[in-house]
Formats: C-alpha cells, sequence, structure tokens
C-alpha cells in the first residue's frame, strides 16, 4: 500500500478539481470491478455485484484535498488567495504550493504581521518573479500544498494530501482482495467533500443505499497536550461513533465491532469535531445506516499529515471480512 499511497498523494487534487486523481484510481481498479462510472460531479464509481441483491452497501473515501484558490493578481506579480477547503493559518507561512498548471509558489504574509489573519488577507503567494505580466497564475486558479512524502520507519508515513488519499487507498486495495461477496458494493470515490460534501450527497441520491460507511482520516491523540483524545497510530483503524454531523447507527457500529473482534483485528473507537462524508450519506433521501472507519493521523490540514500504515491494513482485512459475508439480521 506504501507505494500506491506515494501515487495518490503525488497528485495535485483541490475540491472541485479532481479529474487528474480519478484517472489514476480509475487505472487501478478497472481490472477489479464489474462495472466503472463517472457521474457529472466526477465521482469515480466502482460497482461489485452480489450474489444476494437484497441489499445495497455504499463506501465513500474522498478524492479532494485542501487547497487554495487565487482571489487577485497584485504589482510585482503577487498572488491573494482565499481558502478551498479548510486550512488552518498558522500551517501557511513559507508552505510551498504547487498549481494544476503547474506554477509553483511558496506564501508569506505582509512585513509588518507576526501572523495569518484569520480570512488570510495578509497572506500572499510569491512565485519569484518580477511583474504582474509575469504571474504564472490568474484568479480562480487552484494550488494544493507542494513537498515530497516521506516513509519515516517501515511503518510510519508522512505526506500531503493523506486525507483522504490513505480512504482512496484502502478502497483500492478493497477492490483487489474482495473476490466475492453477497452484496451490491458501491466503492465510491467522492469530489469536493473538503468544500461542501456535494459529492457523496448526490452519490447516495443515487445508489439509495440500505449500508453507507466512509473512509477517511481521524486526528490522533498522541501528541504533545492532546486531551480527551485516546486514539493512537498503530492501534488499528477508528470506529468513529460521533462527529459534528454524525452518529453512527448502533446496528453498524455493533458490526464493525463484532468483525473486528471475531478475526482478532485490532480497533480503536473515537470521537471527534470534524465531519466526513457520512454526514451526507445518512441524510440524503430517506437516509441509510451509516458508519465510519477512519485512520488516525497527525497534524491534519498540514503539508505534513502523518499515519501509521499498519492501521490502513487492518483496516482493508476489517473491510474485506465484513463485505465477504451476509449483514447481521438486525441490518436487512
Amino acid at each position: 500500500m506504501k507505494n500506491l499511497l506515494k501515487k495518490l498523494t503525488s497528485v495535485c487534487s483541490p475540491s472541485g478539481f479532481e479529474d487528474e486523481l480519478c484517472q489514476v484510481i480509475k487505472t487501478e481498479i478497472t481490472p477489479y470491478a464489474d462495472e466503472i462510472k463517472v457521474d457529472k460531479l466526477g465521482n469515480l464509481h466502482a460497482i461489485k455485484n452480489g450474489s444476494d441483491n437484497n441489499i445495497t452497501i455504499m463506501l465513500a473515501a474522498h478524492m479532494d484535498e485542501i487547497g487554495v484558490i487565487v482571489t487577485d493578481i497584485e504589482e510585482g506579480g503577487y498572488a491573494r488567495f482565499t481558502r478551498l477547503g479548510y486550512i488552518y493559518g498558522i500551517n501557511l507561512v513559507a508552505s510551498r504550493l504547487i498549481f494544476t498548471n503547474g506554477a509553483i509558489g511558496m506564501i508569506n504574509i505582509n512585513e509588518k504581521d507576526t501572523k495569518v489573519d484569520k480570512d488570510l488577507r495578509n497572506a500572499y503567494i510569491d512565485f519569484g518573479v518580477p511583474h504582474k505580466d509575469d504571474c504564472p497564475v490568474k484568479v480562480g486558479d487552484v494550488a494544493c500544498f507542494f513537498g515530497p512524502s516521506v516513509e519515516l520507519t517501515n511503518s510510519r508515513y508522512m505526506a500531503k494530501s493523506i486525507d483522504d488519499r490513505i480512504g482512496c487507498a484502502i478502497q483500492i486495495e478493497l477492490l483487489k482482495r474482495l473476490k466475492k461477496t453477497p452484496h451490491n458494493i458501491h466503492v465510491v470515490f467522492t469530489t469536493q467533500e473538503e468544500f461542501s460534501g456535494v459529492g457523496a450527497r448526490t452519490s447516495a441520491y443515487k445508489i439509495t443505499p440500505d449500508i453507507a460507511i466512509a473512509i477517511d482520516i481521524m486526528l490522533s491523540g498522541d501528541m504533545p497536550e492532546s486531551k480527551n483524545n485516546p486514539v493512537s497510530l498503530g492501534k488499528g483503524p477508528v470506529i468513529k461513533v460521533k462527529d459534528i454531523g454524525t452518529l453512527i447507527h448502533l446496528g453498524v457500529k455493533n458490526w464493525l465491532i463484532d468483525t473486528a473482534i471475531a478475526n482478532d483485528i485490532p480497533y480503536q473507537l473515537g470521537i471527534s469535531d470534524d465531519y466526513t462524508d457520512a454526514m451526507t450519506m445518512q441524510s440524503t433521501k430517506a437516509g441509510s445506516a451509516v458508519g465510519q472507519i477512519c485512520i488516525p493521523c497527525r497534524h491534519i490540514h498540514t503539508p505534513a499529515e502523518i499515519i501509521d500504515l499498519t492501521d490502513a491494513e487492518h483496516a482493508v482485512n476489517l473491510l474485506v471480512t465484513m463485505l465477504s459475508n451476509d449483514v447481521p439480521e438486525n441490518l436487512r
């Protein structure tokens, strides 16, 4: 999975600009799906037909990453910008960016300032050009963080956009390893989760799943001064019970936990104040029974997110085991 994650995180794919990553993933999964579709919003649907057509299960991992969008070009060739998805100001100064057109720049703030304003109005992008006419981008162009992926240890990995390329990698591996299922499985690589969640919302509306599971990341609690968060890297995927927009379905929660225990798959339970595609899937149309499987991650929404790849491997094993077998009676 390490090489796959490196390939996925190397792509710049901010919200609304997921086409390049979509093509990379499509190439990876084509031999393993019964049907593949890309819808009008750019969501990539991979379908595995089951032997029992009674249950439809949707999985969702988002292809987009946080980024910036240019709002103005100033004299000297500097670009002003705003968020595309939520970026913390503290992480911006001296960060490198790469635009979807290949242009590279770095972020700084006005000389008299000591921190980035909440609205980012004192931050700018420097391309090293002498004049406004030499600026390589225009209003509306988008960029993401730029930097190398780094293998820190045998299992610890650092890169930009691990949120949510690790979820995409898990779903790719699931498609490769899931040989047979009694269910109709819709594995969806969604768009614009960081911006509005519209990709998961429209996909769930189209699929009308009985059960929907979001595959994403969750802030790890094993950092200095972290409080009220027992989640750690390397102790298994997180079955996220609650976040700002979702309470997971009790039946799905028990299915996840019971499967993990029965198959000696390590797992953790977690609660967070962020959100995933589960929020929109749960409330679309008549609703669905939702769950969340999240990979513990340090330094979320920075150019240097860190995970333990063993947590992702356990997540794949959990999903393959679950989806190879019948769902519990209370979810039928």
